[in-house]
């Protein structure tokens, strides 16, 4: 697993990391019942906050792709490789759109106008 920050970057650094954890777990590279490094350490390899990478991985656990377990860490869970994929997908469709001035409702009506 290669996790790397930009601190230069716009996007906030829990973000950075959750998008590239989200990646790893959509290539199948980190697969369902895994193990992710404990924050602490992640933390120490980044450089950051530990509370930073909490905030990674609690935002991936809002997002269905991992369990935080007391004692066991953050397991990656359930159809994570399909969601996080998705969800991927839909933060760069989301990105864009607010690039373009586009509506949360406008962008709505077009994706239902795809289906």
């Amino acid at each position: 697993m290669l996790i790397s920050i930009d601190p230069q970057n716009k996007e906030p650094l829990f973000e950075q990391i959750s998008s590239q954890l989200r990646g790893e777990i959509a290539r199948g590279e980190v697969r369902k019942g895994e193990q992710l490094p404990p924050a602490r350490i992640l933390a120490e390899g980044l450089d950051v906050n530990m509370h930073t990478v909490l905030r990674a991985y609690a935002l991936l656990r809002d997002e269905g792709l991992i369990e935080l377990r007391r004692g066991r860490g953050a397991v990656v869970s359930g159809p994570a490789k399909k969601q996080a994929r998705l969800i991927q997908l839909a933060k760069q469709l989301a990105t864009e759109a607010r690039k373009q001035d586009i509506s949360e409702s406008e962008l709505v009506r077009l994706l239902r106008e795809q289906t």
